[in-house]
C-alpha cells in the first residue's frame, strides 16, 4: 500500500492545491473526515473549514473552504469547494468583522431580512476564526 496519495483542492475561481500527501484532514457535514492511503471511496459534503494537508515528512498546510464536496478514490482525493484559500491569507479582522456584520443582521428586525444568508455568512465567519486560531496555537502565539 502507498504511503501518500494525490490531493487537489479546487474552487470556482482557481485551482488552491496539487500535490502528494500522506494525509487529509477536513470538515464535514457530519464531522471532521481523515483520510490516509486506502481510504474507501466516498463523497461527502464539506461545511465551512479547515482543510490540513498532511505530507510524508510531517509538515502540513493549512486551507479554508467555505463548503462545497470532498471526493475520495483510491489514489487521488478531489475537494471542491465553493471557495478556498490558504489559512495563512485569511485576516481576523475582516472575519471578526463579518462575524459581527451577521449578528447585527440577524438582530435587526427587519422585514427583508434574509436570516438563512446571515446565518450562513456567521458560520462561515465563526470557521474562519476558528481556523485562524487553530493556525495561531499550533504556532504556538495563542
Amino acid at each position: 500500500m502507498a504511503n501518500s496519495f494525490t490531493c487537489n483542492i479546487v474552487s470556482a475561481e482557481a485551482s488552491i492545491f496539487s500535490g502528494s500527501v500522506e494525509q487529509v484532514i477536513a470538515s464535514g457535514v457530519m464531522g471532521d473526515l481523515g483520510i490516509l492511503p486506502g481510504h474507501a471511496p466516498l463523497l461527502t459534503e464539506l461545511q465551512p473549514g479547515p482543510i490540513r494537508v498532511i505530507f510524508d515528512d510531517g509538515k502540513e498546510d493549512n486551507f479554508f473552504v467555505t463548503g462545497g464536496f470532498m471526493e475520495v478514490q483510491p489514489n487521488v482525493v478531489t475537494i471542491l469547494a465553493d471557495s478556498a484559500a490558504r489559512a495563512s491569507d485569511l485576516s481576523e479582522a475582516a472575519a471578526e468583522e463579518a462575524r459581527q456584520n451577521a449578528l447585527r443582521a440577524m438582530n435587526e428586525q427587519s422585514a427583508d431580512l434574509d436570516y438563512t444568508r446571515a446565518a450562513a455568512e456567521l458560520a462561515e465567519a465563526v470557521a474562519q476564526l476558528r481556523t485562524i486560531q487553530q493556525l495561531r496555537k499550533k504556532a504556538g502565539k495563542g
